[in-house]
């Protein structure tokens, strides 16, 4: 997979320290690592130590190098800048006049960045460089708690806004609303938005008007949880502001519009997926966070339990067929897909995918986004890539009969095709093929596996304590005493790490059909989802809900949760 394009690693394959390969195992790494920035990789590795590889940045910047940690700082000095700034870029100010600051940081400047900084303080900006635990320990020492600090940011931004009657634009005022939309306390609000957005490694942000009210909500571990927002007159400037970042249409409230934001938090690349849809008192907006360096996309990282990762690894090496991964929206069927197309992706196979968007870059396949305004639908490009001479074929989502039966026919013809299919359960992909009007005997002459998978919360480490279930307690999940074999069940009291929920993370559970002639059978004398779901079982398929008992069992997450996916 190939990460966002990174400076850094630019830098040092110009200085002779990088070549291309290290670039891609740095890369990989990364992504592994579920968060470590490539500075770290970099440094950790030994590819290059601390001091070094910032005189190369500092060089490379034309600025100099500052021992913040021995550095005496004034408050008045720090305080020139807000909180805000100061954890959105990972900066903290060493220097202040009335015209400009001078600003540490441990990140190569993104000019974007500076005009962006020096836009918010109304100053010009010169940067220095120093270490990069000096300056996350300044920004501790001097700011305080992140989730504590951020909350109260988000407040008194939001009060100050309040006051400010040049913000409560009417919505029909295109000047008038872009103004706002640019204020120093909107684009400081937003930015603390997203900024903790990332930091609670949230899925989604969510900007709400109603007709009395306001509501920001993030998406975290699948719950959505609100946050102090300001009045609803403010709601134009805020989802303008959005919209301005995305490069869309501000004077366009009357359809849905997508875009993109691209953005540094905390030195981190982030890629943002904005979703705005006309409501009847304003727009609602939804914004998809994709932060790639917190995503492994190793199979082995997925959490497969052992034997179904042992019969996808072998399915997936077939030379032709269709496999498909189940689940509702927002149950990892994505990242598993990319985790399959990245084992088999070799220099001696050509992969082609098809999706809606296109939610990671990866080397070596050729991604194709579809765009249903200029007619770029599934079928159409799928009929393409016939014509492209591929060896594997991922498509984002099998929706009607026409991309079914093109998926089907490159199979057919000596393609792995790849898809997803929104249904309950495995056994339910089946005939929701049938239910397109497919002819079963092509579904069971082309079908070789499906995957079906949830997202449960895991038990918040902080406050995880066991507790002996009762019958009434196994009776739910048809369990018998003797088979817990004296096991303890976890749940979460709620804590701050948590938010008070009890829950801290995702684990996925999974179930996994193979299509063996037994199934093949069922499947041509139309045989209901219930049948063949029983059959899987005879012949030794987990079901979901069984799966989900296992992450009860092994201390993962509660009755509660397996209960409420399965």
């Amino acid at each position: 997979m190939a990460a966002q394009f990174d400076p850094l690693l630019d830098l040092l394959v110009q200085n002779g320290v990088l070549d291309k390969d290290g670039v891609e195992t740095i890369q990989e790494e990364q992504v592994n690592s579920g968060g470590k920035t490539a500075r770290e990789i970099i440094v950790d590795g030994g590819y290059l130590d601390e001091d070094s590889l910032l005189g190369m940045m500092a060089a490379y910047q034309g600025c100099e190098i500052v021992d913040l940690a021995n550095m005496e700082l004034d408050d008045d000095v720090v305080n020139a800048i807000p909180a805000s700034i100061a954890r959105m870029y990972n900066v903290i100010c060493v220097g202040a006049d009335v015209s400009s600051v001078t600003l540490a940081t441990s990140n190569l400047v993104d000019p974007r960045v500076s005009d962006e900084v020096a836009f918010s303080l109304s100053k010009e900006v010169r940067f220095v460089m120093a270490r990069e635990k000096d300056v996350n320990e300044r920004i501790s020492q001097h700011y305080g708690d992140a989730s504590d600090s951020v909350a109260d940011m988000l407040k008194s931004i939001g009060e100050g806004m309040e006051g400010d009657e040049s913000l409560k634009s009417d919505p029909n005022d295109v000047a008038a609303l872009e103004g706002a939309a640019n204020n120093n306390a909107v684009v400081k609000f937003v930015n603390m938005i997203l900024y903790q957005g990332v930091v609670d490694r949230a899925a989604d942000i969510h900007i709400e008007p109603f007709e009395h009210d306001f509501k920001i909500r993030y998406r975290v571990d699948g719950a959505l949880y609100e946050v102090k927002a300001p009045d609803v007159s403010m709601a134009p400037a805020i989802i303008s502001r959005v919209k301005i970042m995305a490069n869309l249409n501000i004077a366009e409230r009357r359809i849905p519009q997508d875009g993109r934001i691209a953005i540094t938090v905390a030195g981190r690349p982030v890629d943002l997926r904005v979703s705005c849809l006309p409501t009847s008192h304003g727009e609602s907006v939804v914004m998809r966070i994709l932060d790639q360096s917190a995503t492994s996309l190793d199979l082995e990282n997925v959490g497969l339990p052992e034997d179904v990762y042992e019969q996808i690894t072998m399915d997936i090496e077939k030379p032709n067929g269709i496999i498909v991964v189940t689940g509702p929206t927002g149950s990892g069927k994505t990242t598993t897909l990319y985790s399959v197309l990245r084992r088999i992706n070799t220099v001696d196979s050509k992969l082609l995918t098809a999706e809606e968007p296109v939610e990671y870059d990866m080397d070596g396949i050729v991604q194709v986004p579809i765009n249903h305004e200029v007619g770029n639908t599934f079928a159409k490009v799928l009929r393409a890539f016939l014509r492209q001479d591929p060896d594997i074929i991922m498509v984002g989502e099998i929706r009607d009969l026409e991309t079914a039966e093109i998926a089907i026919q490159a199979a057919l013809t000596g393609h792995l095709v790849f898809s997803t299919l929104h249904t309950n359960d495995a056994a339910g992909a089946v005939m929701r093929f049938v239910d397109m009007n497919v002819a079963p005997y092509m579904v069971a002459s082309t079908l070789e596996a499906v995957l079906g998978q949830r997202l449960l919360r895991t038990c918040c480490k902080d406050c995880k304590e066991g507790y002996d279930p009762d019958d009434e307690t196994l009776d739910r999940i048809n369990l018998q005493r003797d088979e817990i074999g004296g096991r303890q069940f976890f749940f979460g009291k709620g804590c701050k790490t948590c938010n008070g929920t009890g829950y801290k993370g995702r684990k996925a559970i999974f179930e996994y059909l193979r299509v063996t002639n037994p199934i093949r059978e069922l499947i041509n004398a139309r045989s209901p989802t219930l049948i063949i779901r029983e059959k899987a079982r005879e012949l030794g398929m987990r079901t979901m809900r069984e799966d989900g008992v296992r992450a009860i069992l092994d201390g993962y997450t509660t009755v509660d949760e397996v209960l409420r996916y399965t």
